[in-house]
C-alpha cells in the first residue's frame, strides 16, 4: 500500500479512467487532471453495502468543509451505470471513479487479501489517501474503519496550508 511521502508516477497520474463528476456527467479522468489542489481518494469495495454507503453519506455531509481544500473521490469496481444510480439515490456531490479493472486500486495497494466469515479472499481494502497538490501523498490510510473516519479527514486536511 502507498504511504505517506510517496510521490505518484507518471504512470498512475496519467492513467485513464471512466468516471462521473457530482452532477452524474460521464467523463474519462486522470489523476494529473487534480493536479495543484488537494485530493482525498478513498477506495471502497462495492457502492450497495452498508459500509460504503455510510461512507459515502459521511463524506458528503462534510463535503462543505471539505470541497473549500480538496476534491473528494471515490473509487470502487462498480459500473458507471450502478455510481450513477448510488450517487442519485444518496445525492453525493462528489467524483466517483467506476475501476472496473482495478488499475488504480491495485496502483495504489487498495487490493488484497481480505477475511470474512472465516473465509480469505482478494478484494478491494478500504482505504483513503489525501494528495497533495504537486501529486505526494500526504496522509494515508489503510484498512479504514468507518467510526470517526472522515472527522480525522477533515483534521488532517486542516493542518494542511
Amino acid at each position: 500500500m502507498l504511504t505517506s511521502g510517496y510521490r505518484l508516477s507518471e504512470k498512475i497520474l496519467t492513467a485513464p479512467v471512466q468516471g462521473i463528476d457530482e452532477n452524474g456527467i460521464e467523463k474519462t479522468y486522470t489523476l494529473s487532471d487534480f493536479l495543484g489542489e488537494y485530493v482525498v481518494l478513498y477506495f471502497c469495495p462495492m457502492d450497495s453495502s452498508p459500509e460504503c454507503e455510510q461512507e459515502a453519506r459521511e463524506f458528503n455531509e462534510k463535503i462543505n468543509n471539505l470541497s473549500k481544500k480538496a476534491t473528494v473521490i471515490c473509487v470502487s469496481p462498480d459500473s458507471i451505470e450502478g455510481h450513477k444510480n448510488f450517487q442519485e439515490q444518496l445525492g453525493l456531490d462528489f467524483v466517483l471513479f467506476s475501476d472496473t479493472d482495478y488499475r488504480i486500486t491495485k496502483a495504489f495497494g487498495a487490493w488484497g487479501e481480505k477475511k470474512m466469515f472465516g473465509m480469505t479472499f482478494l478484494g478491494v481494502i478500504r482505504s483513503t489517501f489525501l494528495i497533495g497538490k504537486e501529486g505526494v501523498i500526504k496522509h494515508a490510510w489503510p484498512n479504514v474503519t468507518l467510526e470517526g473516519h472522515v472527522e480525522e479527514v477533515v483534521k488532517v486536511l486542516d493542518l494542511l496550508d
